[in-house]
């Protein structure tokens, strides 16, 4: 659902050819294909996640189980970092950050993509009033569920300032929404916690009546949803 709006915002930091990146939390591996593409024979790109199992080896990178929180960043220098919804679900993320900086070569740039969870209006269009009233309360509580898991919503916000104070240079910050109709993937991803979530939010007073509506809401074309915002951070490190 992002790939696009990441491979602009890479493609900022300029020509990679023969540059050394560091994908974190790598997933599916979309990103690490592409960057593998841009640097060339002369690059490497280490592409690292908890679980490298999703993770399909690739000529283009290498691929390595990593945990930020207990292990050193892997060593570089580095000439790109990218990291795309991971650090805001770290409790140490501040700390991390750091590290990652000191990690850049100079001349480096870090490129960290966060959403912004705070509540809007998310409904573009629904059947009626009372599909976007539960939506609306669906998506609040699992905010609030996540972020009593270490999720911080602030940390999209808070990334530009952070890289200002860390000394980085040429920080610029871009801020991404698409609207998602019912059966696409962005209206899908509402139910991908569902599951996981599912005693806690009856915890929080929803019957299962209600989230199997949520779950049928979310496949109806007559509703649109817009995503949460994307916050993409980039800043370099003095060279």
């Amino acid at each position: 659902m992002l790939d696009e709006f990441t491979r602009a915002r890479l493609s900022r930091v300029g020509d990679l050819s023969g540059a050394r990146c560091l994908e974190i939390g790598a997933g599916g591996g979309s990103i690490a294909r592409w960057l593998g593409d841009q640097v060339g024979p002369t690059g490497r790109v280490l592409a690292t996640d908890l679980n490298t199992r999703l993770l399909p080896e690739h000529p283009g990178y290498t691929r390595q189980q990593h945990d930020l929180t207990t292990e050193p960043v892997p060593e570089g220098p580095w000439d790109l970092i990218h990291a795309r919804l991971v650090l805001a679900h770290i409790p140490s993320r501040r700390e991390i950050f750091g590290r990652l900086v000191e990690a850049l070569a100079p001349g480096g740039a870090l490129v960290i993509q966060e959403w912004d969870g705070t509540p809007g209006d998310w409904a573009i269009a629904a059947p009626d009033q009372a599909a976007v009233s539960l939506l609306t309360d669906y998506q609040r509580a699992v905010g609030r569920r996540l972020q009593a898991h270490g999720l911080d919503y602030t940390w999209a916000r808070e990334l530009h300032g952070a890289m200002l104070a860390a000394g980085m240079v040429d920080v610029d910050t871009e801020v991404h929404a698409r609207a998602w109709p019912g059966g696409t993937p962005g209206a899908l991803l509402l139910t991908v916690t569902l599951d996981q979530l599912r005693d806690e939010l009856l915890g929080e007073g929803f019957t299962a009546e209600q989230l199997d509506r949520v779950r049928e809401l979310t496949r109806d074309p007559r509703l649109v949803w817009r995503g949460l915002l994307t916050y993409s951070t980039i800043g370099r490190r003095p060279a």
